[in-house]
């Protein structure tokens, strides 16, 4: 049996896990911007704006609404199904076609928290409720994977086309804690709507054949999943193809020739690009200086870890800070 000096003593390397795919789906932690229960009776309609860098989603607990989105596509969604817009797409709900539809956010609210209201609105008529939240994504890996994803996910009758037996009892208790409120409620509605959204993820990747292309048919690659996953765990390595190819036991050509047939880009520009992503979360979230973040992940110097961030992103890296973050615009 190991003794505690043992275990002190060895080296600190992250284990990597054996399902990069799954790496990546525990990256989709969510950070809520805005949640609401919503309480539509005919006649009604609402429309809800574009939001950069978040994500839409709506469960129906009660009744039926069409949605169009940004692409005029119609998605006519009924009680116990989720729609997830991944990229924050604008849309458009509604009872009825014609039906005015004023932006959600100018309607009045009760907030019970500074994140968390109670919307009603409508008619009279008919009634249909909705969960609707607004989130976002922090980790690098979760842009990745959101980039991927299409416009729109609807998944129908979740319990019983998913083989979800537990999705009627977790939508039974995310409308009684919204229905009534108690002290923590706001946690268990935001925790309960991040499964849901990871679940509608889940099933577009199990049913879809774009799931297999790109960077996502990639990361279910033996090796080149298995070189993703170490990129990701350790960013601030002196990476090289030499390197890579070891960890997947290939020669350094085959290796470079599949990676970049499978993810689009050399394995090298992928591991700048991903030192970039990761660097701008550190600069948005920790506070830390540009030189910090250029030691942290492994740079020389500042100058070089600025030449290469304005090379990728776009921009320099003390721009990073100075985002306009979502929240701000509903606060």
């Amino acid at each position: 049996m190991p003794t505690e000096s043992t275990i002190m003593d060895a080296p600190h390397e992250i284990p990597l896990i054996a399902d990069p795919l799954a790496e990546a789906l525990h990256f989709l932690r969510m950070e809520g911007v805005f949640y609401c229960r919503s309480e539509l009776t005919e006649p009604w309609g609402l429309h809800l704006p574009e939001m950069a860098d978040c994500l839409w989603f709506h469960v129906v607990t009660e009744g039926t609404c069409t949605l169009v989105d940004a692409t005029g596509a119609t998605h006519v969604v009924a009680a116990g199904d989720v729609v997830v817009l991944p990229r924050g797409g604008g849309h458009t709900a509604w009872d009825l076609d014609g039906t005015p539809t004023p932006v959600v956010f100018d309607l009045p609210h009760d907030y019970i928290s500074r994140q968390y209201a109670v919307l009603r609105h409508g008619g009279g008529g008919q009634r249909a409720d909705l969960i609707c939240g607004l989130v976002q994504f922090g980790h690098p890996a979760a842009r990745f994977m959101v980039a991927m994803l299409p416009d729109v996910i609807h998944v129908r009758g979740a319990a019983a086309e998913t083989g979800w037996p537990w999705f009627e009892g977790l939508l039974s208790l995310m409308a009684s804690e919204t229905k009534d409120p108690q002290p923590g409620g706001e946690a268990v509605v935001t925790r309960l709507s991040d499964i849901l959204v990871i679940q509608a993820i889940r099933s577009w990747l199990n049913t879809t054949p774009d799931a297999q292309q790109g960077w996502l048919g990639a990361l279910r690659d033996p090796a080149v999943g298995h070189a993703i996953a170490k990129v990701h765990s350790a960013p601030e390595r002196d990476w090289t193809v030499a390197s890579l190819a070891a960890e997947c036991a290939m020669s350094r050509s085959a290796f470079s020739a599949r990676f970049t047939e499978l993810v689009g880009q050399s394995p090298m520009q992928y591991v700048t690009l991903w030192r970039m992503h990761v660097a701008t979360d550190i600069l948005r979230t920790e506070g830390l200086s540009v030189f910090e973040v250029a030691m942290r992940l492994g740079y020389g110097s500042e100058a070089a870890f600025s030449r290469a961030y304005k090379r990728v992103m776009g921009r320099p890296p003390s721009q990073a800070r100075n985002d306009v973050e979502a929240t701000a615009i509903l606060q």
